[in-house]
Formats: C-alpha cells, sequence, structure tokens
C-alpha cells in the first residue's frame, strides 16, 4: 500500500444496524483469512464500548483458525478486572470465551492496575508485535473514539483520564500507528481507512 493509499478513507454506507453488523462481520472475516493465508496470523486490535458487540456475538460463528488469532485491546477502563464495564470483559462475554482463541493469544490492558501502569506494562506487551491487520474502532454516541488525542506517533501506549464516566482508561495508541487496516463502526456506515 503506498503512503498515498494508506491515508486514504472510504465511507460505506449501509441501511441500517444489521447491515451494518454484517458488513463488518464480512470484512473481519476476509481480513482475518487473507492475514493467515499470507502471514500464518492474524493480529487484531478490538474497539472497546457497545459498539462492537453484536459484531463480537455474531464472530463466535466464524470459521476460521481461532489458533491463529491474536488479539489487543485499543482501550480499557481502569476498572477491576471483573467489572462488566471493561472492554475486555465486554469482548469475552459476547464472543473471546465462546471460541477457542489460545489464552495467551488474548492480551487484555492490566487496567486494574491503575492508567499510567496499565499504559507501560501494555508497551511491553506491545513491543516487538509489529503491524496490526486489522484495528476495530467504534464511534460512541458522544463521538469518542478508541483513539488518544494529543499522543506521539512513536508511543506505543498512554494514559489518559477523558472518560465520560470518569473512570481514567488506558489506550495503546500503536494500534493507530501500526496498522494494515482500520474499520470505524458507526450506526449507518463503516469507514476503512
Amino acid at each position: 500500500m503506498t503512503a498515498a493509499g494508506a491515508d486514504a478513507v472510504r465511507w460505506v454506507a449501509v441501511a441500517d444496524a444489521t447491515e451494518l453488523r454484517d458488513t463488518a462481520y464480512r470484512r473481519v472475516a476476509e481480513t482475518a483469512a487473507r492475514a493467515v493465508e499470507r502471514r500464518g496470523r492474524f493480529l487484531v486490535v478490538l474497539a472497546g464500548g457497545r459498539t462492537p458487540r453484536d459484531l463480537y456475538r455474531m464472530l463466535r460463528a466464524a470459521d476460521t483458525d481461532w489458533s491463529r488469532w491474536h488479539v489487543y485491546f485499543g482501550d480499557e477502563r481502569c476498572l477491576p478486572a471483573d467489572d462488566p464495564e471493561r472492554n475486555s470483559r465486554q469482548a469475552a462475554d459476547d464472543w473471546l470465551a465462546h471460541v477457542p482463541i489460545p489464552a495467551d493469544q488474548v492480551h487484555v490492558m492490566p487496567a486494574e492496575q491503575g492508567a499510567d501502569e496499565a499504559a507501560e506494562a501494555y508497551a511491553g506487551v506491545l513491543r516487538g508485535v509489529g503491524d496490526f491487520d486489522l484495528v476495530l474502532l467504534g464511534l460512541g454516541e458522544d463521538g469518542q473514539s478508541g483513539c488518544a488525542r494529543g499522543v506521539r506517533r512513536a508511543q506505543t501506549t498512554a494514559a489518559t483520564r477523558d472518560d465520560e464516566r470518569g473512570a481514567a482508561r488506558s489506550r495503546a495508541r500503536s494500534a493507530v500507528s501500526r496498522r494494515r487496516r482500520i474499520e470505524t463502526q458507526r450506526r449507518g456506515a463503516v469507514a476503512r481507512r
């Protein structure tokens, strides 16, 4: 992909939430299949919040080699590990606990340690990972995305404190800066970057 192509944005309009979910599901499955065929593994960064939850539930039925998937998180709420508001907990409940991805290939942020500590620890997890095959971003009702604002491109993680519920969030910036493809979901549209 050329530098110009990497920055191109293409919007795909969909009729409703069902078509959004189906389109996102197809794109994830196709991207995973290509990555496994070309590189032997699929590196995906998950979005948090409510936006991707229907997609995650749908992914339970995907016909894929789950042993090739490596799952990372783009951001996490700094709450206890079992808190239902944690992005990792929602992804597990909706999808990850229902498929045979090896546990050591699901890389959860230790956000219960606090934003600064979690960001530092996750930077170590991300060191040497390389480019992600797919980054999923959701655009919430408040217009917020998992992208950390004001983070230098060279940083792999950042501690931010801008959650609308007042909870600190630790975010993995490398998921955005080192990627092959980004899918942003918003009701009525899927953007590819």
